[in-house]
């Protein structure tokens, strides 16, 4: 990366850090209060989300939304490629949204603060800490408030579109009866690979899939959803647009 790399890259973490701070009391102290209070945090993760993509020049370009409805419960189901990835689907989910994420987010500055309230934590390594980050995913879909799940688990790093799916988001599907929402994110890996420090300005592309019914799934189980969800978002990939 050359010093033009080098500087962008340094304005993207400036505009990153500044406004992550600036908004900090909003996206704190909210979902402190209750779930439907936390709502207020996600209106300014939006506008966190849309003054970071202005600022840097990183496009997102959202695809197939108009045929879903806010305010009902139901399970988004993304594939990871970047850590542009957020910022995109902040912007385009409607209404506020529970991801679940890692707890090794927890160890980036002030980011990490927000991770903290406004997703639910799983330790990947802990069992109980799988099972507990179920239940309460399930309790927020029982709420009426969406759930994000990345089934591949971490950023995707090999060379095919999608990594293998866990099963855990469709187990939820399941047990909740809520639809199931794929979304495909293209681009985001080229303009900041995973694992590097190294950022480029671009679009994004985020597609959402037709919802898959409660009706349509109820007979299949938490595997056979998962394979046709995965099939599903691999044919949405290969479709994607490119530019």
């Amino acid at each position: 990366m050359g010093l033009p790399g080098k500087l962008y890259t340094a304005w993207a973490i400036i505009v990153f850090s500044a406004f992550l701070l600036l908004f900090l009391p909003f996206l704190l102290i909210p979902p402190m209060l209750g779930p439907r209070v936390a709502a207020i945090a996600y209106l300014f993760l939006k506008i966190w989300s849309w003054l970071f993509s202005k600022l840097t020049f990183i496009r997102y370009r959202i695809h197939g939304l108009g045929q879903h409805k806010k305010g009902l419960p139901c399970i988004y189901v993304s594939n990871h490629t970047s850590f542009l990835d957020l910022p995109g689907l902040s912007l385009a989910i409607p209404g506020q949204f529970r991801p679940l994420a890692k707890k090794e987010l927890l160890k980036i500055p002030v980011f990490g603060w927000v991770v903290g309230v406004v997703t639910i934590i799983v330790d990947r390594t802990d069992a109980e800490s799988r099972v507990n980050s179920l239940k309460n995913m399930i309790r927020i879909l029982q709420m009426g408030i969406p759930a994000l799940v990345f089934p591949e688990g971490t950023q995707n790093r090999t060379g095919q579109m999608l990594q293998p799916f866990k099963d855990g988001a469709f187990r939820m599907a399941l047990e909740t009866n809520v639809p199931v929402i794929p979304v495909v994110i293209k681009g985001a890996g080229t303009l900041m690979p995973p694992g590097k420090m190294s950022i480029r300005p671009g679009l994004i592309h985020i597609q959402f899939g037709t919802p898959i019914n409660p009706d349509f799934f109820a007979s299949m189980s938490a595997s056979e959803l998962k394979k046709y969800t995965f099939e599903i978002m691999e044919r949405m990939l290969k479709a994607a647009p490119e530019k």
